[in-house]
C-alpha cells in the first residue's frame, strides 16, 4: 500500500479547562487574574493559546505511542487525547454562543466556526466520556499496530505482508494473507467500534450536528448536502474511466489466473490486485502491461538498488526536489527525531504519517521505509505535509491546516506525479538513453492509473460506509455485509471467499480504527492533478502532460508557496484560485492526463461486457 499522512489537527480532540483571561479584562484591582471572556474576540484569543497547547501535548503522546507500543504508552496517549478532547467540545460549545453576538469580524467569525468543525471524535461533555473514547481509540489503534497476518501458515506483521501482497502471485497464498489479516486485525475490533461510534455520535448531537458524519462533512466550507453532492458530482465525472481500468484490469487477471481464480466477467477478486485492499493496483502492473509499450525499461526500486540508495538517501532526494522549487532545507531536527525505517526491537506504526510536533519547525515523518518504488512515491507524499506544515506556521493557532484537508493531501502527490523519467535522469538515478520514447506513453499512463484511477472508489467509499454508520443506515449487525455490498457497488471487488456476518473487514484498514476522515484522500486524488497541470503551464511545459516535470522551476515554488502560507486562513476556493485561477474542484484535469490512456482502454475493451 502507499500510505497516506495525517495532518495533526485531524487527529481528533482535546480539554476542559479553563482558559485564562487577560489582566486587562479584570473588572477591578481586587478581582481574579483570570475571569471567563466577556466578548467573541477575547474568547477566540484565550482557547487560541490553549488550543495550541494542546495540540502540542497531544502531538509529543502520539508520537511516543506510535513509535513505541506500550500498554504505558497507550495510557498516555489516551489521557493526552481525553484532555484535548474535553478542552475542543467545551470550546465548541461555547463557539456557538458567542457566535451569535453582531459585528464579528471575519476571523473573529471564522475561527469560532473552525473550532466545531475541527473536531474529528466529539466526546460527549458528561463526566468520564471523553476517557472512555480516548481509551476506545487507542485500544483500536493498539489493535492494528500490532496485527499480524499470516503467509505459509506462518505469522506476518503488517509492513511485510504489504509488501508481499504486491510481490506474490500465488492465488492461495494471496487468499491467506488477505484473509487471515482481515480476520486477525479487524474482527477483534468490531464491539469497541461500535460502543466508539455511539459516543461519538451522542458528542455530535451536544454541538448541534445530526450525527458525527454530518460533522465531518461541515468542514469544507459549505454545508453537509452541498459537501456530499459535490462528491458525488466529482465521481460522476471520473467513474467512466475507471469502468474502462477495471474492464482492462480484469481481462488481464483472467488470461494470467483462468476462469478458476478470476472469471472474465463481473468483479475481481481483491486479493488479486497488488494490495491488501485493493486499492491501488499498480503492483500487478507486470500483469496488466501492454505488449510493447508496457515495458518501460526501468524500476524505480531497482534503479535506487542499482544507486545505492538506502532509506535515509531515498528522504533526502525527496527534500531535494523540494530544495530545487526554493523551498528551505529540512531543520537538523527532522533528521534526528523521524522513524525512517522499523525499530527492530519495539512494535510501531508503520502507516507513513507526517507531524509538526510543535506547531513550528519540529517536523518529522514516521515510516518504515524499504527501498522501493513505492516508498520513494510516499516519500514525496508525507515531506509535501511537511512543507505545508511549516509554510503556514505564522498562522494562528486554528489556522494552522491545509486549505482543507484534500488539499494537505495533494500537494505531496503533486510533487509526485513529477516524478517522471526527465526528474529521474536530473537527480541522476535514470540514464538520459534509457527515458522512454513517445511509444511507451501508452504504458507510462496504464502504470500511473493503475494507482491513481484505481483509488477513486475507494477513497470515497471509506467514507460513505462510516456515514452511513454514523446515521444508522448501518447497524453493528451488518457491518460486515453493508461493507461488501459497497465494495461491489463502487470498486467492483468482492473479498477471496465467504465473509463471516460478525467480521468487520473494514476495521483491518488504518483509518478506520484510527479515526481519519478519507474523503480527503479522494478530493487529494482530483485536485493534485489540478495543481499539476496548473504547475507545468506555469513552467512552460510544451510536451505530453504526463511527462511533464516541473522540477527546479523556482517560479513554480514561489506561487504554491503563496497558497501554502494562507493555511486555513481563507475558503479552499480561496487557495485553489491563488494556484491554479479555478475556484472549483474539477476531475478535468485528471482526465486531460489520461486523455491518450483512456482512447486505448476504449479499444483495448471492444467488444467486452464491461460493469459488473
Amino acid at each position: 500500500m502507499k500510505s497516506h499522512a495525517i495532518s495533526l489537527l485531524a487527529l481528533g480532540g482535546a480539554m476542559a479547562a479553563a482558559v485564562p483571561a487577560n489582566a486587562q479584562d479584570a473588572p477591578a484591582p481586587a478581582a481574579p487574574a483570570s475571569s471567563a471572556p466577556q466578548t467573541a474576540a477575547q474568547f477566540v484569543e484565550q482557547a487560541e493559546a490553549t488550543y495550541n497547547q494542546k495540540t502540542i501535548e497531544q502531538a509529543q503522546a502520539d508520537w511516543v505511542y506510535n513509535t513505541y507500543i506500550t500498554v504505558d504508552s497507550e495510557a498516555v496517549t489516551a489521557r493526552a487525547t481525553a484532555d484535548k478532547d474535553k478542552f475542543n467540545v467545551d470550546t465548541a460549545l461555547k463557539a456557538a454562543t458567542f457566535a451569535q453576538q453582531p459585528g464579528l469580524s471575519y476571523d473573529v467569525n471564522r475561527k469560532l466556526s473552525r473550532m466545531r468543525t475541527l473536531i474529528v471524535q466529539p466526546a460527549p461533555s458528561r463526566p468520564g466520556a471523553a476517557e472512555e473514547l480516548a481509551t476506545l481509540t487507542a485500544r483500536l489503534q493498539g489493535i492494528y499496530g500490532k496485527g499480524k497476518g499470516t503467509l505459509k501458515g506462518q505469522p506476518i506483521n503488517g509492513s511485510d505482508i504489504e509488501a508481499a501482497m504486491g510481490e506474490n502471485r500465488n492465488p492461495a497464498e494471496l487468499a491467506e494473507m488477505w484473509t487471515s489479516w482481515h480476520d486477525n486485525v479487524g474482527k477483534p475490533m468490531k464491539a469497541d467500534y461500535v460502543k466508539m461510534v455511539e459516543l461519538e455520535n451522542a458528542g455530535a448531537k451536544e454541538l448541534g450536528y445530526a450525527d458525527t458524519g454530518a460533522l465531518w462533512r461541515s468542514n469544507y466550507d459549505m454545508t453537509p448536502e452541498q459537501f456530499a453532492a459535490l462528491t458525488e458530482k466529482l465521481w460522476a465525472e471520473v467513474k467512466p474511466l475507471y469502468d474502462q481500468l477495471h474492464c482492462y484490469t480484469r481481462t488481464k487477471l483472467n488470461e494470467k489466473y483462468g476462469d478458476g481464480v478470476q472469471k472474465a466477467s463481473g468483479p475481481i477478486r481483491a486479493d488479486l490486485l497488488g494490495n491488501m485492499w485493493a486499492q491501488e493496483w499498480g503492483n500487478i502492473y507486470d500483469i496488466v502491461a501492454p505488449a510493447g509499450a508496457g515495458d518501460l525499461g526501468y524500476d524505480v526500486g531497482d534503479l535506487l538498488k542499482a544507486k545505492g540508495y538506502d532509506p535515509v538517501k531515498m528522504v533526502k532526494a525527496g527534500e531535494g526536489f523540494y530544495s530545487s522549487l526554493g523551498f528551505a532545507a529540512l531543520p537538523q531536527t527532522f533528521w534526528e527525531r523521524s522513524q525512517i525505517t522499523k525499530p527492530a526491537d519495539r512494535e510501531v506504526v508503520c502507516h507513513a504519517s507526517a507531524w509538526d510536533i510543535d506547531n513550528k519547525d519540529d517536523l518529522r515523518i514516521k515510516m518504515c521505509t524499504k527501498v522501493n518504488g513505492d516508498d520513494f512515491i510516499t516519500i514525496h507524499h508525507e515531506l509535501g505535509h511537511n512543507y505545508y506544515q511549516r509554510a503556514y506556521n505564522k498562522q494562528p493557532s486554528y489556522y494552522l491546516d491545509g486549505a482543507n484537508d484534500g488539499f494537505h493531501e495533494a500537494i505531496g502527490d503533486t510533487m509526485a506525479l513529477s516524478i517522471t523519467p526527465q526528474y529521474l535522469v536530473d537527480i541522476g538515478l535514470l540514464d538520459k538513453s534509457r527515458v522512454p520514447g513517445a511509444d511507451k506513453d501508452t504504458g507510462l499512463l496504464l502504470r500511473q492509473a493503475m494507482d491513481k484511477v484505481a483509488f477513486l472508489p475507494f477513497g470515497l467509499l471509506i467514507d460513505r460506509y462510516r456515514w452511513k454508520i454514523f446515521s444508522g443506515e448501518i447497524t453493528p449487525d451488518q457491518y460486515e455485509t453493508a461493507w461488501n455490498q459497497m465494495r461491489l457497488q463502487y470498486q467492483g471487488i468482492v473479498p477471496p471467499g465467504d465473509r463471516p456476518a460478525d467480521a468487520f473487514d473494514a476495521g483491518a484498514k488504518y483509518h478506520v480504527p484510527a479515526v481519519v476522515p478519507y474523503t480527503r484522500y479522494f478530493l487529494a486524488r482530483l485536485l493534485q492533478f489540478q495543481f499539476y497541470e496548473a504547475a507545468c503551464k506555469q513552467s512552460g511545459w510544451k510536451g505530453p502532460l504526463h511527462r511533464c516535470s516541473f522540477y527546479g522551476n523556482k517560479k513554480v515554488g514561489e506561487k504554491m508557496n503563496a497558497m501554502l502560507e494562507m493555511g486555513a486562513s481563507r475558503p479552499w476556493p480561496d487557495a485553489l484560485q491563488a494556484f491554479t485561477g479555478s475556484r472549483e474542484m474539477s476531475g478535468k484535469p485528471m482526465l486531460r492526463y489520461f486523455a491518450p490512456l483512456t482512447a486505448w482502454l476504449q479499444k483495448q475493451n471492444k467488444g467486452k461486457t464491461c460493469g459488473w
